[in-house]
């Protein structure tokens, strides 16, 4: 026999499964279902006198531990994400909303709410932020011929793109009210909302395949999926449903320049309650 033959087969772990997906991050978390257990007793045959097995299947409660699987989008989806970023952008200023960029430049011209300071700070802050995502795309586009020089410029991007929102979020931080109804918060979130809804997968822990926690063909039916369990207060939703948004969030304002152990800390403080 030869050694392969005889070589224990090795089963693929969780950390294959990641990788093969390409994952932002995954957790675990554990649901009470009901499930069946057989139980073995021995027993005495009272017309033989032997001992005999019996097994008995009773259906129990149990905590079933399940995985959340967070995949890393493609260059096709993201492009379909900022579409959509794009396209509840321009639904809201036809309706009058003001973007970020707009806001701080009334109150730096006028004064207002804004520190002058500030309200000039974040205007340059969203000119440059505007610049660095053009570049970004313009090289995105080109993507199947970068050269290690164009690699080079679009990591670079990233970091710069990702000081920037870092930046620009602690300034806004000040002025919360005043931001989170801007053009901008909406479509940002709409776009976190895509990421979560078309790129969240449900794993039970004694199976392989995985299946899209929110059902639908597309963005519509799986948003309608979305409020239905959230609506009706569905168990699965209620225990992910916010770590889930928190993490995408995370990772969307982080530009996805975070490691494992950025979402691992974030991870464990939700779970203390430090979030």
């Amino acid at each position: 026999m030869s050694e392969s033959a005889t070589q224990e087969k090795t089963l693929p772990t969780m950390d294959d499964t990641r990788k093969k997906l390409r994952e932002i991050y995954s957790f675990t978390f554990e649901k009470e279902e009901k499930v069946k257990r057989t139980e073995t007793s021995s027993v005495k045959n009272p017309e033989t006198g032997e001992q005999e097995e019996v097994s008995v299947t009773k259906e129990v409660t149990d905590k079933v531990p399940y995985r959340i699987v967070m995949k890393q989008p493609t260059r096709r989806q993201i492009e379909e994400a900022e579409l959509e970023f794009s396209v509840e952008m321009s639904n809201c200023i036809k309706k009058g909303v003001l973007t970020k960029a707009m806001l701080a430049k009334k109150y730096s011209d006028t004064g207002g709410l804004l520190a002058e300071e500030d309200a000039k700070a974040l205007t340059s802050m969203y000119v440059k932020y505007g610049e660095l995502s053009q570049e970004s795309e313009k090289l995105g586009i080109k993507s199947s011929t970068l050269n290690e020089k164009d690699t080079e410029r679009m990591n670079d991007i990233a970091g710069e793109i990702a000081t920037l929102r870092k930046d620009i979020v602690n300034v806004e931080t000040s002025y919360s009210n005043l931001f989170n109804h801007t053009a901008d918060v909406r479509a940002e979130n709409k776009v976190i909302q895509w990421y979560i809804l078309n790129l969240t997968f449900l794993q039970k822990s004694d199976e392989d395949d995985m299946t899209a926690l929110f059902a639908g063909n597309d963005f519509e039916q799986k948003l309608q999926t979305y409020y239905e369990m959230e609506e009706e207060g569905d168990e699965l939703y209620d225990i992910v449903g916010g770590k889930i948004a928190a993490l995408y969030s995370f990772w969307y304002y982080s530009s996805g320049a975070v490691g494992k152990a950025d979402f691992e800390k974030l991870d464990n403080d939700i779970e203390e309650g430090n979030i």
